[in-house]
């Protein structure tokens, strides 16, 4: 399992006050938006691309891409992880290491 992560670029964060939050990125910090949904924001900060989120705050999410989210979910919970949070219309599967590192999981391009 140790070749089968592969980080991406994306960090995401959700937030309550997430108008405020896309405008601070956006102009305080003058992160281009890259992307724009009902519920997401992507923003190009250069090493990274954030996402800010609308809903109940957390703290940041990194993203690994696998070539089997589901197989990796299961591997990392036999390992003492926990989910978060899990949605598979998104897909999303945010896990919890032992050490409290919160991260999602996302399927790799084939």
């Amino acid at each position: 399992m140790s070749n089968a992560f592969r980080a991406s670029r994306d960090v995401i964060i959700r937030t309550s006050a997430w108008d405020q939050a896309v405008a601070f990125y956006a102009s305080t910090l003058g992160l281009e938006v890259v992307h724009r949904g009902e519920k997401l924001v992507g923003l190009e900060a250069g090493a990274f691309r954030l996402y800010v989120e609308k809903g109940e705050n957390h703290g940041p999410v990194f993203e690994w891409r696998v070539p089997d989210v589901q197989a990796t979910k299961h591997a990392l919970l036999a390992q003492g992880c926990t989910v978060v949070e899990e949605d598979d219309s998104v897909p999303r599967c945010y896990i919890r290491d032992p050490y409290g590192l919160t991260f999602n999981i996302g399927q790799s391009a084939a």
